[in-house]
């Protein structure tokens, strides 16, 4: 073999060596680590699964709960009766119980025309409400998201209904984290002997549990979102602090981030991170101290992240799902 052809060779194996040991994830996830299930829809805001993997999920301005199987065909269930919608109020959060084999019960929060509600029924039936008289804004700060705990209690985020003083007066369900049981009474060893189990909230997104912590999104005003560590009976600073401050008795955020690239909505602890949805467009991956940055920023605005029974993510945005394994 002459000189040059071993050179040639020898440099050709070499690169390939080179090549075969840059890692795959150089570059960042994108449309081919997530898939659409479902498209078409009004407004999708909330998911939640059936014990038999079958997702529930609302749709705000459609007023709707429909299901979805694991091959992405909706069914819508019903129309929930009394609904107001604007332009972030209306069918909101879905949780089902942590008994539905043999309650066969789904929790929804709503708006109507006079207030917010947390209501409990079975699929196909009318809700009864459970909480009533959680303040509603002209057409801002509902709330919405409501999940079921570790305890088995139900835990809700509220807004503050466009009234910052709402979330510092601790007799308001406005601009709080609800902690209450199926009955919506407050749930046994809440710090005020209510329903409050946080205050100080502008208007609370998303709720999730990471190492049995509750962690809570926060939409802020014109300075900064936030992800908040959640602990029973502390305030956490709205409308006084918009993020981290130094005001004595208020909790600091775990992380914020600018409004202008954050505005986060639902929030779900999966494979030891938490994926934050975002409605400036994309998914943040994240760990427990905020850490991270934004995937799936090509899906627009994101309104809810869950992780399934089978163990898979799913992306709620206003007109489709997706599911990922959250790479």
């Amino acid at each position: 073999m002459s000189l040059r052809r071993t050179l040639a060779v020898t440099f050709a194996a070499a690169t390939a060596v080179s090549i075969a040991a840059v890692p795959a994830a150089a570059e960042a996830p994108s449309i081919q680590a997530i898939r659409q299930l479902a498209s078409g829809l009004n407004q999708a805001w909330s998911i939640d699964f059936l014990p038999d993997g079958t997702g529930v999920f609302t749709q705000k301005d459609a007023r709707t709960i429909s299901k979805i199987d694991k091959a992405g065909k909706v069914t819508t269930v019903q129309t929930v009766p009394g609904v107001s919608v604007t332009a972030e109020a209306g069918l909101l959060g879905i949780a089902v119980s942590p008994n539905y084999a043999t309650d066969e019960t789904v929790f929804i929060y709503y708006t109507t025309s006079s207030d917010n509600r947390i209501a409990k029924l079975k699929l196909g039936q009318a809700p009864t409400p459970i909480v009533t008289g959680i303040p509603r804004g002209s057409q801002y700060h509902h709330g919405g998201r409501i999940r079921f705990g570790p305890d088995g209690y139900l835990y809700a985020g509220t807004g503050d209904g466009q009234n910052g003083a709402n979330a510092q007066n601790k007799n308001s369900l406005g601009g709080k984290v609800l902690r209450v049981t199926t009955d919506g009474a407050a749930a046994p060893g809440n710090p005020f002997n209510s329903r409050v189990y946080s205050y100080g909230h502008r208007n609370v997104q998303g709720l999730t549990w990471a190492n049995g912590q509750l962690y809570v999104s926060d939409i802020g005003a014109n300075r900064l979102d936030e992800l908040n560590k959640i602990e029973p009976g502390k305030n956490y600073g709205w409308p006084t602090c918009e993020g981290p401050c130094n005001t004595a008795g208020m909790t600091n955020p775990v992380k914020s981030w600018p409004t202008s690239s954050a505005t986060p909505s639902g929030l779900a602890a999966y494979k030891g991170s938490l994926y934050m949805a975002s409605l400036k467009g994309g998914t943040y991956k994240l760990d427990l101290n905020g850490n991270g940055g934004k995937l799936w920023t090509n899906l627009g605005r994101t309104r809810d992240a869950t992780a399934s029974p089978d163990g898979q993510l799913y992306t709620i945005t206003p007109g489709a799902i997706y599911v990922s394994d959250g790479s």
